[in-house]
């Protein structure tokens, strides 16, 4: 199984005053005992030490680096980087859908997942 990892969802497990914090724990744990494989992109990690750093410290965010590279190394964890071709179709979907409240690395991410689901 295969589970694409969003920034909200790694927010909430690290953050505990997140109200979210205990639900995504539980959603954690669940994809752990699925034994599940996570896949996210370079853009997921860039807002999620971002949002770290400014809103818990610099520790956390250095914290959540070191975990991300623990599970690369142990194969539990790939990261998609954003290269041209992603980004061309992401800048396609950000340019139609105006009217949605859609960040360009939303779009980017869609764009990946749709790919894992073929």
């Amino acid at each position: 199984m295969t589970s694409f990892v969003e920034t909200g969802g790694r927010l909430s497990v690290l953050v505990e005053g997140d109200q979210y914090h205990e639900a995504r724990i539980g959603h954690w744990m669940a994809l752990i005992d699925l034994d599940a494989k996570l896949v996210t992109t370079n853009f997921i990690f860039d807002e999620v030490l971002t949002r770290l750093r400014y809103d818990v410290g610099h520790p956390k965010a250095l914290e959540f680096l070191d975990l991300v590279h623990a599970a690369e190394a142990e194969g539990d964890l790939r990261v998609e980087h954003v290269d041209a071709n992603l980004w061309s179709e992401a800048e396609a979907i950000f340019r139609r859908y105006a009217d949605a409240r859609l960040s360009f690395t939303d779009c980017t991410s869609f764009v990946l997942a749709t790919k894992l689901n073929r």
